[in-house]
């Protein structure tokens, strides 16, 4: 951890034996330019080790996850909670505790679900565990890893990540390539796919791939480098961003049962200039709806539905971890139409709207959760 952050969290305990008071951010506020007019961005709660998710409580709190493993439970204008009991994870390099998904069901069942690497054999792989929230919102308890990707990939890279529940209420699971460009093309493994699973982690009788011989049946849709960044649009289509090598970052318009060609097709090459599988397409293996050449690393994604800041009702936001800015796109054809950029958007980690239809951010660069509004909303 950042001996600065370090600090500051300390002494945020010792002044409160029950919360975290907020430490002060390298930008607490400020006033960003957009097509939308002038937006106050407003830090909520700083001081964040490597932040990587968050999700809204029906009561108006906030569920952060850390990496190294700490979940954080904010009380806007309050501070925060770290939580008693947060799943194990294995923190080895890229991995450790990633997403968090607050689902519908929510108020009924108190129930969470994370993503984070776990330790298979002498390597690491992305799972997902649920465990329920204290009445008293102090814990998590009842524990319940529900999913493993399977086992045979070594190295801290390309674990994807991201959670989404569909309108039937199964999850969409996001995992990367490990690192090994190939096995995205392996259905033998989870590499490089989007899963489909459901709350008890069992496999939907729908999903393409139940009855194919050789292939593992939560696959929904395969051949993705390393997507972290997921949401359902208002129609309930699944889209991806997902990283590309150098260059060739892609947005996905997600299809049951399709390849999605990495790494035979790609808009990227190599890190050493050499260029990637077979070119830009190939019969059979989809094509991204845009991409981005440089790579901005896409992380975090949202729709941004009706609500006060005027003009992007239905639009597409993804942050971006190498530029450092927040990237709207719309239009058809989908395209990158402006990038709200401002001294809190350094490395952007997620980006999700809140029920009070603002938009909201995870900045790693600033240890922070930002709230981003109209001015004086």
């Amino acid at each position: 951890m950042n001996a600065f952050r370090r600090l500051t969290l300390s002494l945020s305990l010792l002044l409160s034996s029950a919360a975290l008071a907020p430490a002060l951010a390298q930008v607490a506020s400020e006033t960003i330019q957009t097509s939308a007019g002038a937006l106050q961005v407003s830090a909520v709660v700083t001081g964040l080790d490597e932040p990587w998710g968050f999700g809204f409580l029906p009561d108006g709190k906030i569920v952060v996850t850390e990496r190294d493993g700490r979940v954080l439970l904010v009380t806007p204008g309050a501070g925060a909670v770290a939580l008693r009991n947060p799943p194990q994870v294995l923190a080895d390099g890229q991995g450790g505790l990633l997403d968090v998904l607050v689902p519908r069901d929510f108020a009924q069942s108190r129930t969470l679900y994370f993503t984070h690497a776990k330790r298979q054999g002498r390597g690491s792989g992305t799972a997902v565990t649920k465990a329920v929230l204290s009445a008293d919102g102090t814990a998590l308890t009842a524990h319940d890893t529900i999913f493993e990707i399977a086992p045979g990939s070594s190295g801290g890279r390309h674990f994807g990540s991201r959670l989404v529940e569909a309108r039937d209420g199964t999850l969409f699971v996001t995992v990367g390539d490990r690192g090994s460009d190939d096995t995205a093309q392996d259905r033998s493994l989870h590499n490089g796919s989007v899963l489909r699973i459901t709350k008890t982690g069992a496999v939907p009788s729908d999903n393409p791939f139940v009855n194919t011989a050789g292939v593992l049946p939560e696959i929904w849709s395969y051949g993705h480098r390393n997507p972290q960044g997921a949401a359902m649009d208002s129609n309930g289509q699944l889209w991806v961003t997902e990283h590309g090598a150098r260059g060739g970052d892609e947005v996905n318009r997600i299809q049951k049962g399709a390849n999605f060609g990495w790494p035979v097709i790609s808009y990227g090459t190599h890190y050493s200039g050499r260029s990637i599988g077979e070119g830009t397409s190939k019969p059979g293996m989809e094509q991204p709806v845009t991409y981005w050449d440089p790579s901005i690393a896409p992380s975090g994604l949202t729709f941004y539905t009706s609500g006060p800041i005027r003009g992007w009702s239905g639009d597409m936001l993804a942050g971006s971890l190498k530029f450092d800015y927040i990237a709207r796109l719309e239009g058809s054809p989908l395209r990158e139409v402006e990038q709200i950029r401002g001294e809190s958007t350094q490395r952007v980690r997620d980006v999700r709207q809140g029920p009070d239809g603002a938009l909201w951010f995870l900045s790693v660069g600033n240890g922070a959760l930002y709230r981003m509004a109209a001015v004086g909303s």
